[in-house]
């Protein structure tokens, strides 16, 4: 079972101590560490959050989201063997020919360690803020990966849609992995399982316990059984908390089939961290 943390993006007072998280995660033998997106936190938003009881995230507006991609190159830079991912980035709401470009970038700069986690989005008020329509960003997201995908290529890229038009040019780098660098998409809701069968390398599920990812995995297996794919091509992520119950939990999760588990930093039971990792590291990775 490999494991992760998250976010080490959020929440952070420093790029030293964000530093400092990722080097001990690696020296304790965590396999990754991801991060979280929002470019802005409204004041106020009508949005409903889909993962939350009352529809709000954990943040204020005042809370330091680092941009995902600067922070893993940051790490990148400062760890050999960690992979990262972005857990997840909202791909309708940006530009993907320059997320095509920061991607391929991070992954040759990491040495092929990145790990591309995207989803659609939920916060309209934030893509209002970022000049895209709300509107069909899922069709939004099924064209930009596609797309996507034929630039990490490195040939001539030929896509024209009803959102892009993309036409006689190459972009490189193109990423160290190959075919192309791994795609992971993220949540329970809508399309998703649909989506992880038709581009997806993997999925990032955002649910705790291992009662609450079965239903997606049995959803997911017919998703990947229609698209011709088998379940066991996806590499599937879910969260989880270093508790009383983690060890019955990981083997539980790994029984039916998920790959790897991420913990929240908070779910780490300290207010340190790095106190965290260590305990996370000496009671539970030494072990697997």
């Amino acid at each position: 079972m490999k494991i992760g943390l998250i976010p080490v993006n959020v929440g952070v007072a420093s790029a030293e101590k964000m530093i400092a998280v990722a080097k001990k995660a690696e020296s304790v033998g965590v396999e990754s560490v991801w991060t979280f997106e929002h470019v802005i936190v409204p004041n106020e938003y009508e949005s409903k959050y889909p993962y939350s009881p009352n529809g709000k995230m954990g943040t204020t507006p005042e809370t330091n989201f680092i941009d995902p991609l600067i922070a893993l190159t940051l790490i990148a830079a400062n760890t050999t063997s960690l992979r990262l991912g972005t857990g997840i980035n909202i791909l309708p709401q940006t530009n993907p020919l320059l997320l095509a470009k920061q991607a391929a970038s991070l992954d040759m700069v990491s040495g092929g360690r990145f790990m591309l986690g995207l989803g659609i989005g939920w916060l309209e008020e934030e893509f209002l803020a970022m000049g895209t329509p709300f509107e069909r960003r899922g069709a939004r997201f099924d064209d930009y990966v596609t797309a996507m995908k034929q630039v990490w290529t490195g040939d001539t890229v030929e896509h024209q849609s009803d959102f892009l038009n993309w036409t006689g040019f190459k972009s490189y780098p193109v990423p160290s992995q190959k075919p192309h660098l791994p795609v992971h998409i993220g949540g329970t809701k809508g399309k998703v399982f649909e989506r992880v069968a038709k581009y997806g390398e993997g999925w990032f599920s955002p649910t705790m316990a291992p009662d609450d990812i079965k239903p997606g995995l049995d959803q997911l297996k017919a998703a990947c059984a229609a698209e011709g794919r088998d379940i066991t091509e996806i590499e599937v992520s879910s969260m989880w908390l270093f508790n009383d119950d983690a060890y019955d939990n990981l083997k539980r999760f790994e029984d039916l089939g998920v790959s790897r588990l991420i913990c929240p930093l908070f779910g780490l039971g300290t207010a340190n961290p790095i106190e965290g990792i260590d305990r996370l590291g000496s009671e539970l990775i030494s072990k697997l």
